[in-house]
């Protein structure tokens, strides 16, 4: 009789060692799935109105078994709903100064975009094209599985970014955008590339996967800590609904203490320490025409929002509308969450109206 002997497969020992990669990260951070549930929970309990908290199945996106996370108010309302989605290293914990105001009339959906948050972290293709694909897509099974026709989409920085690109490619989708301090829209300054040396650092950086929040895992236990009182511009405004601005340091240490799947993502779409590869002004024309879009922006953010102003030129005839909040930063929906409020509201129901009427006008020439 022949004896056989059980060998591992490769792939086997690849999957073996990257679960012993894991847990050695995950060691060395401090990361907790439990405890970042805990201080999401702690955060979303400050919301006066009810909400669902549910993982969306959206199959095979970018990975074998993706679910995006999400969080949903008012899901019975029959007007247009709102999908809110956040900018680089943030989550859906990030928007509770906003989620009762932006679903007080209508149904509204944040999600951990996918390798994000508590969301799914599997891996994105290091091609540019490919990765904005693979998020594009996310978005759209994610859709697909929460049975919307149509939504309006509030993006923040990275947000913003996706949001256009989403439009492009699935615009019967879209009924209205809404752009909080969106990344990706300007080329790169000529001051950056004339400075050889950026240039050879990030290509430095990028072999050695060095990503925009790799000093957040290195720094291990000590993340919280320093991201208290490093980030205070975020943290300080989150003072009135928890007891202790920690808990939004240790949100902020925990969605970022994970492999960076989405940061891969990201990081595949940008270029010399956060410039677009595509940048989004020179594909603002294939836009629908008739998607409305507003830009909010702050006074005081590092975002440059001439591209807001300089779409309204490139869409000449199209709804196009610019909101500054004055002494705000990048993170505008939590330094002044009522104004950014009421700027969200009012361009919802601005769409609202638009949409109405053109709704009106087709039963009218219907009825000839």
């Amino acid at each position: 009789m022949t004896r056989t002997r059980n060998v591992p497969s490769k792939s086997y020992e690849a999957c073996e060692d990257k679960r012993s990669e894991q847990r050695l990260l995950h060691k060395w951070t401090r990361y907790s799935s439990a405890k970042l549930e805990e201080v999401e929970e702690t955060l979303l309990s400050a919301l006066r109105k009810p909400f669902e908290s549910v993982f969306v199945d959206v199959g095979q996106c970018v990975g074998t078994n993706d679910k995006i996370r999400t969080v949903a108010l008012n899901r019975e309302s029959e007007n247009i709903p709102v999908l809110l989605l956040h900018g680089l290293g943030a989550g859906v914990g990030l928007w509770v100064l906003n989620l009762d105001a932006i679903a007080e009339h209508r149904p509204m959906y944040a999600i951990d975009i996918l390798g994000f948050g508590r969301s799914s972290h599997p891996k994105y293709d290091a091609d540019p094209i490919a990765a904005e694909r693979q998020f594009v897509e996310s978005i759209e099974a994610w859709r697909v599985a929460m049975g919307l026709e149509r939504m309006y989409i509030l993006g923040h920085s990275m947000g913003g970014y996706l949001a256009c690109s989403y439009s492009i490619t699935h615009p019967q989708r879209v009924a209205g955008l809404i752009l909080a301090d969106p990344w990706g829209f300007m080329e790169t300054p000529p001051r950056i590339k004339r400075k050889y040396w950026i240039r050879i650092l990030y290509r430095t950086a990028r072999k050695m996967n060095f990503y925009p929040l790799t000093v957040v895992r290195m720094a291990g236990p000590t993340a919280a800590w320093l991201l208290s009182r490093r980030r205070t511009d975020i943290t300080s405004r989150f003072e009135g609904i928890v007891p202790d601005e920690r808990v939004v340091a240790d949100y902020l240490h925990l969605v970022n203490a994970q492999k960076p799947s989405g940061e891969s993502g990201f990081c595949a779409i940008q270029k010399n320490f956060g410039w677009p590869i595509n940048p989004m002004l020179k594909r603002i024309d294939q836009i629908d025409p008739t998607i409305p879009m507003t830009f909010i922006y702050g006074s005081e953010s590092w975002i440059d929002f001439e591209a807001g102003e300089v779409t309204k030129e490139k869409r000449a005839g199209c709804f196009v509308q610019v909101k500054i909040i004055d002494n705000a930063s990048h993170h505008l929906y939590a330094d002044f969450p009522d104004i950014f409020n009421r700027h969200v509201n009012d361009a919802c129901f601005t769409y609202d109206k638009r949409i109405n009427a053109q709704s009106k006008v087709t039963e009218l020439v219907a009825e000839e």
